[in-house]
């Protein structure tokens, strides 16, 4: 343990030593917080006598808790690790509610419903197809479970009636996820969080489970999961939780700043400490990064400061329209990756918006340079997948009503819209699931004899799978499912032949990672079938390191350090939004700039336009606030004329190598 002390810095040894209370680490960007988490993990079971079983760190992302899982497994090495638990907030939510769903009126096979069955059921409430409204609605709905607002008291709040028909929807929406016994992605920490507060003895089973927490990436936090951290440790004060304020970017989606404030008056004994040291960029980035956020009003005041020397100035360019901004960062990309010999994944353009992207793919196809954008579709998205997962949701929890119309609808069995109507009325009227009403016979009256075939026909089949599942092996009751339904032949039947050879690829894949994981892990298929659901809707998508550019928001890129950064489309509208200018609200987006700004390690290149069409009108654009408030330290602020002169014979010499190293 001694040897890795003797790795970190003076503060980084403070934050791992330090358990006479609970704790804050401000960790600056790229200060080597996850060591320190890691760290912090091992010196507790070495030196403090604590038993890994005890010990849980949590953070946002299955691939940053699995990372951190590695680091800390590599220096603990042979110590005991039994039951160490580095885990997200919602797989912590999910491992809860699997043991205490009984005190909420759930059973054990809940299902937990993802984002676009969460949009079905809100639409089909509001009856309207508009994906502007309902995802207008499923946002409120997320900030108001995260905030703990009841429909009650949303209903209690209307103004107009506008906002009584919003409160009316919230509450048939939870009435129906209840009925569905079902969870969406926010009651996996908010039902946890009521169970606490109402259970004394189910929290001190949990206190008693958890005697050590850590929490990475703090500034994210909301207030459920604030107050959920609070009842865990509050009456030990064994908590170590690790953020940046100036790294707080997710408002949004309720993260809440006020936390860090509300640590220090919640925890009367808190001790801070902060990480300035930066061990990713150069003194240059750091100070421009430095020099923006100091415009924000402080919480903690820090500097961040590097040892990797000054390094290449940072480049501001100004182009006339986003196509000359596109055409120039994609061969200032090209011909440094020619100069240099880098690898295209040192290279990541980072913007504002999802849909910036673009007009910069289209300009790296036309220089045949491979790039890959960020938050792509989900394998688990795909489908194909959701298709079958449908199939396994309904077995595992046949109360799932989202599930049963899409298993029954795929592939086509006979069951039209009208049958589907007449069921979901009869269903309605009886208060129970589709699945349990195709069995009643006051349905049957209604149906002809064909139509009740079909439908028998499938809930037996279900059943039948139901009653296979907990003596077969997974794999076995997954191939016989695919087999029965003629899925292989539906694909070829609704593709092209090459579409549907990779959809059945994937489908295979499913059943043989199920499998697999059912085997190795020793794991049900009901929770194999919560796993799937929680492992889509944390990551997204599960990128592979390729050779490619990377495109990507600034908000995908938190966490991520790429050497050579360009920032697009930095201009009073974009970057800082225009929303936020008109409110006045400026703090979050320059703590956005920093972050961007700070995923730099060696080169930073900053653009903006001087024109953009909008509306089909050529507008005049104004550059951002941010690159004035950078300061002028190391900085090259090209002029547009400068910039816009093109040595055409430079370039075309350029180009040829480029062909000769792509031959």
């Amino acid at each position: 343990m001694s040897n890795l002390l003797a790795t970190l810095n003076k503060e980084q040894k403070q934050s791992v030593q330090y358990i006479d209370g609970p704790l804050l680490v401000i960790a600056g960007a790229g200060s080597g917080k996850t060591r320190v988490i890691t760290n912090k993990i091992a010196y507790l079971i070495n030196h403090c006598n604590f038993d890994a079983k005890h010990i849980t760190a949590i953070t946002f992302t299955n691939k940053a808790a699995k990372e951190m899982l590695e680091r800390a497994s590599q220096v603990l090495k042979d110590s005991n690790t039994r039951g160490l638990s580095i885990t997200t907030f919602h797989s912590l939510g999910l491992k809860i509610l699997k043991e205490e769903c009984a005190h909420l009126g759930y059973k054990k096979n809940f299902s937990i419903l993802d984002s676009h069955d969460s949009v079905k059921i809100i639409s089909d409430i509001a009856q309207t197809t508009d994906k502007a409204i309902v995802r207008s609605l499923q946002a409120k709905i997320s900030l108001w479970k995260n905030t703990l607002t009841s429909p009650e008291v949303v209903l209690n709040l209307a103004k107009d009636t506008v906002e009584l028909e919003t409160a009316r929807i919230y509450q048939q929406y939870q009435d129906t996820l209840k009925t569905y016994q079902a969870m969406d992605f926010d009651d996996l920490i908010k039902l946890p969080l009521e169970l606490y507060e109402s259970n004394m003895e189910v929290l001190y089973k949990w206190q008693q489970r958890i005697r050590y927490l850590l929490v990475d990436e703090y500034q994210d936090t909301n207030e459920c999961q604030y107050r959920l951290i609070k009842l865990l440790t509050k009456r030990s004060g064994m908590l170590t939780v690790v953020g940046d304020d100036d790294q707080s970017i997710y408002a949004w989606r309720g993260a809440n700043l006020d936390n860090l404030k509300n640590l220090q008056n919640d925890f009367k004994n808190l001790t801070v400490i902060k990480l300035e040291q930066n061990y990713r960029s150069t003194t240059t980035i750091l100070g421009a990064a430095n020099s923006v956020i100091q415009h924000n009003p402080k919480i903690f005041d820090k500097k961040l400061w590097s040892e990797l020397g000054y390094g290449e100035s940072i480049n501001i360019i100004a182009c006339k329209t986003d196509e000359t901004e596109a055409d120039t960062i994609t061969r200032k990309i090209m011909l440094h990756q020619l100069q240099h010999q880098s690898k295209f994944s040192d290279y990541a353009i980072l913007y504002r918006s999802n849909h910036q992207s673009r007009i910069l793919e289209q300009y790296l196809r036309n220089y045949q340079l491979p790039y890959m954008i960020s938050g792509g579709q989900s394998f688990f998205d795909k489908t194909e997948i959701k298709d079958i997962t449908a199939y396994l949701r309904l077995l595992v929890n046949d109360d799932d009503d989202p599930a049963f119309i899409r298993a029954v609808t795929t592939p086509k069995r006979g069951i039209g819209q009208v049958t589907l109507e007449k069921l979901a009325k009869y269903a309605t009227l009886r208060h129970i699931s589709l699945f349990a009403a195709l069995f009643e016979e006051g349905f049957a009256i209604s149906c002809n004899d064909t139509q009740l075939e079909e439908l028998t026909k499938f809930g037996n089949f279900i059943n039948d799978i139901q009653f296979r599942m907990h003596r077969e092996p997974v794999k076995e009751i997954l191939n016989d499912i695919i087999y029965t339904i003629k899925y292989e032949e539906y694909l070829y039947d609704h593709d092209t032949t090459k579409g549907a050879e990779k959809r059945w690829g994937n489908v295979l894949s499913l059943v043989d990672w199920l499998g697999k994981k059912a085997e190795n892990d020793n794991k049900t298929l009901p929770e194999l079938v919560q796993t799937i659901t929680l492992i889509n809707l944390l990551d997204g998508q599960t990128e592979k390191e390729v050779n490619a550019i990377k495109l990507s928001t600034i908000h995908a890129a938190k966490g991520l350090e790429y050497p050579y950064v360009y920032m697009i489309s930095c201009e009073e509208g974009i970057l800082p939004h225009q929303e936020s200018i008109n409110i006045d609200s400026l703090d979050e987006e320059r703590r956005l700039m920093y972050v961007g700004i700070t995923r730099a390690q060696r080169e930073l290149t900053i653009s903006h336009c001087t024109q953009r069409k909008q509306a089909g009108e050529t507008q005049t654009r104004e550059r951002s606030r941010f690159i004035h408030e950078m300061g002028t330290n190391n900085i090259i602020d090209n002029t547009k004329r400068q910039q816009e002169k093109v040595d055409n014979v430079e370039l075309k010499d350029r180009l040829q190598m480029l062909k000769d190293l792509l031959k």
